[in-house]
């Protein structure tokens, strides 16, 4: 008998963003192959919180009908524990997902996700992820078996696991999405999380707002957004675009235009991994002390599972692509940590770039010596803040330390 996956997930971030009067949406951690597996979550989760939903990166089942180990690892309760997570399926074949579904449901899963929104052409010529939105007839019937098959496969509280489905709006062109919405109404989805780009985008066209405003307006099931969210300014502006200003009913009572079940970050939560506390207000920490702890434990991790030196720091390395965007000025140090061949050189790389920058008040860093315009800074006292010469730095550099 398979483990039961934890019946209550651990209850984070229960202050949620809001806007026009407090509406609340949940928060939700994009799946991302190669990066958001379980070792990332369970330390994001320590360090950082504030995440209702993890996304699983997809399993993408064949015949054989076997999840590989990498597969079978990720969603293991024991190692999702305390974590709200949603496993994602990417394939065409709905004896395949369901098939998988049984599979999850012995593990207490109660929802699973399509991936319809994959772009990389390995997947596309497959006719999986965005490549299964340019044969919509074949998607119909797909989600037609799938959702039959579902209703005589039920998780641990005996209630059918239910679908949803995250998706691009078409394969080339938004006009597209129409017809697939419609596709979309006919089932009893869960939930719909829509990435407003078409396939051809990828990740750097253009996001299609009017498309997403379609969604949130036709939708018979809750929607939720993915895509260049950033920042919790991002987030904010989102709100404030999709959500709109409220309405007088013929009562004289305000009501809301619309409605939005959750925001969900993937590229954006990877490069700044305390983003969800910000968006929900939360208390901080300074950023950059936090960050070394969420390395250094990621990096602990991975050692921990991972054979040899060489696979560790492929997927640290992986992680810097993201990372980088915070380290401006260290082109000298982020080389270093990408030639590193050995643990040891990779960790003295990377303690070398955390003492050389900080970009929030309340951690050490540098500022070039001379003069120097400052264009957005709080206000500090002179008392509030202290030299340190007492020690060997980078010619042309001075640090500070702000209390």
């Amino acid at each position: 008998m398979k483990k039961m996956i934890q019946p209550e997930a651990l209850k984070v971030g229960a202050n949620r963003i809001s806007a026009n009067d407090a509406r609340s949406v949940k928060l939700d951690f994009a799946p991302m192959e190669g990066i958001t597996g379980y070792v990332f979550r369970q330390v994001h989760a320590v360090i950082y919180g504030g995440v209702d939903r993890y996304y699983s990166p997809f399993i993408a089942p064949g015949s054989s009908h076997k999840l590989t180990s990498r597969e079978r690892n990720d969603i293991l309760p024991e190692h999702n524990q305390g974590l709200c997570l949603i496993p994602q399926i990417l394939t065409h074949s709905a004896e395949d997902f369901l098939w998988v579904c049984e599979e999850l449901a012995e593990y207490g899963y109660r929802t699973v996700n399509l991936n319809l929104g994959c772009p990389s052409g390995t997947v596309v010529t497959k006719k999986k992820g965005a490549g299964f939105l340019a044969e919509p007839e074949d998607l119909s019937l797909f989600l037609e078996e799938v959702c039959n098959g579902l209703e005589k496969i039920h998780a641990s509280d005996g209630k059918p696991v239910r679908l949803s489905i995250k998706t691009r709006i078409g394969m080339k062109e938004a006009s597209e999405f129409p017809r697939l919405l419609a596709i979309y109404n006919h089932y009893p989805l869960e939930e719909l999380i829509v990435h407003p780009r078409v396939r051809e985008d990828y990740y750097k066209g253009k996001i299609r707002m009017e498309s997403f405003a379609y969604a949130l307006e036709q939708s018979r099931c809750p929607v939720s957004y993915n895509g260049n969210l950033f920042s919790a300014a991002d987030a904010s502006a989102l709100m404030k675009e999709i959500v709109g200003q409220d309405e007088p009913s013929d009562k004289g009572e305000m009501q809301k235009k619309t409605k939005l079940a959750a925001l969900m970050f993937g590229r954006g939560a990877v490069a700044s991994p305390w983003i969800f506390g910000e968006v929900r207000n939360l208390p901080s920490s300074n950023h950059l002390q936090s960050f070394q702890q969420f390395h250094d434990r990621l990096l602990t991790g991975y050692a921990e599972i991972m054979s040899g030196d060489r696979n560790t720091l492929f997927k640290m390395k992986e992680l810097w692509y993201y990372f980088q965007c915070h380290f401006p000025g260290c082109e000298k140090e982020l080389k270093r940590i990408k030639k590193a061949q050995k643990l040891s050189d990779y960790r003295a790389a990377v303690q070398a770039i955390c003492g050389r920058w900080f970009s929030q008040p309340g951690t050490i860093g540098v500022i070039p010596s001379g003069p120097v315009t400052i264009l957005s800074f709080r206000q500090y006292s002179v008392a509030n803040i202290k030299f340190y010469t007492d020690f060997t730095f980078p010619a042309g550099y001075f640090y500070i330390y702000l209390i």
